[in-house]
C-alpha cells in the first residue's frame, strides 16, 4: 500500500534524509525509531506530499503521489507531531471542519464524525471546547481529525508526545483496531518500547539514513552483546528436625 524509493532532502548543507526507502503493505503496522533529528517528520512530510523530496518517489496502492490536489492523497491520513486543532472550537466542529474539508457533509459527515468520535473514546466530549481537553485528549481528537475520511493509510508523527500513560495506552488499543481492520500505518517514535508493540517491522533512522531495518527480535539479533550479567543461586532447603533425621541415617 505504501513504498517510497532512496527519499532524498537537503536543506542548504544539511542531508536531512539520506537514501531513505520503506514498504508497507495492508495491515501492517511500519516503525520509524530514531533519535530527535533524525530526519523522521522530515521523511514523513515527504510520504505525505506536503515536502517535495530532491530525489526519489513515493507509491501509494502503486500510484505516485502527485501535486496538492493528486486523487491518491485521499488514501492518507496524517497525525502530525504538532496538534492541529483548533481549541476556540468544540471537538465536534473540529471534526466537522475537518470532514468538511475531505469533502463530507450532511448525513455522511454526521456518521463518520460519530464513527470516529466513538473509536478513540471521545463521543461524551463531543460537545466540549477543544480548549479544555487534556494534552492526551487532545491526542486523541488529532487521531479522530485524520480518520474523518477513512483513509487506507495512515501516517502518525509522534501521537503519544507529552500524553500521560492511560491516555498513551488508549492511543494504542486505537492503533491495534486500525491494524486489525486492515489499515496501513507508518508510525514514528523515538522510544523502542512503543516499536516493539505496534510495528511489524522497524526502520532505525539515524542522521538521515535506514541504519537497520527488520523486526524486533531481528534488531536484537543485531546488537552487539558487550555486557553480561551473572546470577548466582542459592537454594535452601527447610525441613523438619525428623526429616533431617532420616535424611542424616539415610547417608
Amino acid at each position: 500500500m505504501l513504498e517510497a524509493q532512496d527519499l532524498r532532502k537537503a536543506y542548504g548543507s544539511l542531508q536531512a534524509v539520506d537514501g531513505v526507502s520503506v514498504r508497507a503493505a495492508r495491515g501492517e503496522v511500519i516503525g520509524l525509531l530514531g533519535p530527535n533529528g533524525a530526519g523522521k517528520t522530515t521523511t514523513i512530510g515527504m510520504l505525505a506530499g506536503l515536502i517535495a523530496p530532491d530525489q526519489g518517489v513515493v507509491r501509494i496502492a502503486g500510484e505516485p503521489i502527485g501535486g496538492d490536489v493528486s486523487p491518491v492523497k485521499r488514501q492518507l491520513g496524517l497525525v502530525p507531531q504538532e496538534l492541529a486543532l483548533f481549541e476556540e472550537l468544540s471537538a465536534a466542529a473540529n471534526l466537522d471542519l475537518f470532514g468538511a474539508l475531505y469533502g463530507l457533509s450532511g448525513l455522511a459527515l454526521r456518521k463518520e464524525r460519530d464513527r470516529v468520535f466513538e473509536l478513540v473514546g471521545l463521543t461524551d466530549r463531543a460537545q466540549d471546547l477543544t480548549a479544555t481537553f487534556s494534552g492526551g485528549m487532545k491526542r486523541r481528537l488529532n487521531l479522530a481529525a485524520a480518520l474523518m475520511h477513512d483513509p487506507q493509510v495512515i501516517l502518525l508523527d509522534e501521537p503519544t508526545v507529552g500524553v500521560d500513560p492511560q491516555s498513551r495506552n488508549a492511543i494504542f488499543d486505537n492503533l491495534e483496531f486500525l491494524k486489525a481492520s486492515g489499515k496501513t500505518l507508518l508510525y514514528t517514535t523515538h522510544y523502542m518500547e512503543e516499536a516493539a508493540r505496534l510495528c511489524d517491522r522497524i526502520a532505525i533512522v539515524d542522521h538521515g539514513k535506514v541504519v537497520a531495518n527488520d523486526d524486533f527480535n531481528g534488531l536484537l539479533r543485531l546488537a552487539p552483546f558487550a555486557n553480561f550479567v551473572v546470577v548466582d543461586l542459592a537454594i535452601v532447603y527447610f525441613c523438619s528436625l525428623r526429616e533431617l533425621r532420616r535424611l542424616a541415617s539415610i547417608r
